[in-house]
């Protein structure tokens, strides 16, 4: 049997493997270009944000065990039932988070930095931010503590997610028929990453898409629109540290040029930017409808 550290040290070793077997067939067997840099640069943000997360680890873990110790019940995980509430939970706070990094600039402060690639490759599935704990996602997740899952299990049914979406971002897997329907796929999660107004803001689920159905968030992969991959203004920038903080730059100039406390509010927790840009490619595509 392995032991947990040993799966611990397994799952990015295999990540990683993955990552340069992408990067290789594209190179040298495909004969298309790959943009090492790029590959770095998400390597080192990964490699920064476990220096950050480690050192804030310690102002999590008081308020997951305060929410338990306060829980409003006990939700035992010890059998398929329980395991199933578990991940339709999850999945639906993570539904909620994932819009909310879009739709408030102060999470996409942070989301940005996934978004900044500008190519999708499985390297990009490693470019997640530093700020994440600081601007307060965990928060989002508390309340499956409160309500009474133990707070590991949140924990790690929020792992599988994230470990979920890894293989979401290689263009390379086709359309996957039925499981379009249920699933999040490396076609809808293509989308997500798109630029094109058509595409901006949609298909936030983890492992399901079946909240953005239900809730006139999914947009499907069109064959006449390929997706034009990072920022509606392009990042052009292979430096780990530009590249956790670019957004959090950008917001602190148009804070300083806020005319009043309301403005500064508005600009803090209003939409993004680019959202303006969303409405208009909605608007225009009307494609928020449930065709594969």
């Amino acid at each position: 049997m392995i032991k947990l550290p040993g799966v611990l040290l397994l799952v990015p070793a295999l990540m990683l493997a993955l990552v340069l077997a992408e990067g290789l067939a594209r190179q040298f067997l495909l004969r298309r270009p790959y943009d090492w840099r790029a590959g770095a640069a998400s390597l080192g943000d990964a490699v920064g944000r476990r220096i950050v997360d480690g050192a804030v680890l310690g102002s999590v873990v008081p308020l997951a065990t305060w929410a338990f110790h306060h829980r409003l019940a006990t939700i035992p995980i010890d059998g398929l039932l329980g395991v199933a509430a578990l991940f339709l939970a999850e999945e639906f706070v993570y539904y909620g988070y994932h819009r909310a990094a879009h739709r408030v600039r102060w999470f996409w402060a942070s989301h940005a930095v996934h978004h900044s690639p500008n190519e999708l490759t499985l390297a990009t599935a490693l470019r997640l931010g530093w700020t994440g704990r600081f601007t307060g996602t965990t928060l989002f997740f508390l309340p499956l503590v409160w309500i009474g899952f133990p707070p590991l299990a949140v924990g790690a049914a929020l792992a599988f997610n994230l470990f979920y979406q890894f293989w979401l971002h290689a263009t390379w897997i086709p359309k996957l028929g039925p499981l379009e329907w249920i699933f999040n796929t490396p076609s809808h999660h293509r989308v997500h990453h798109g630029s094109n107004p058509e595409y901006l803001d949609c298909n936030y689920g983890g492992v399901l898409i079946v909240f953005d159905r239900l809730f006139g968030s999914f947009v499907a992969e069109r064959a006449d629109l390929p997706p034009r991959y990072g920022l509606t203004t392009p990042l052009h920038s292979h430096n780990p540290v530009f590249i956790a903080i670019h957004e959090w730059l950008n917001l602190a100039r148009d804070l300083r040029a806020s005319g009043s406390a309301a403005q500064a509010l508005q600009i803090l927790f209003g939409p993004p930017p680019q959202a303006a840009t969303s409405a208009v490619g909605a608007a225009s595509a009307s494609k928020r409808s449930n065709p594969v």
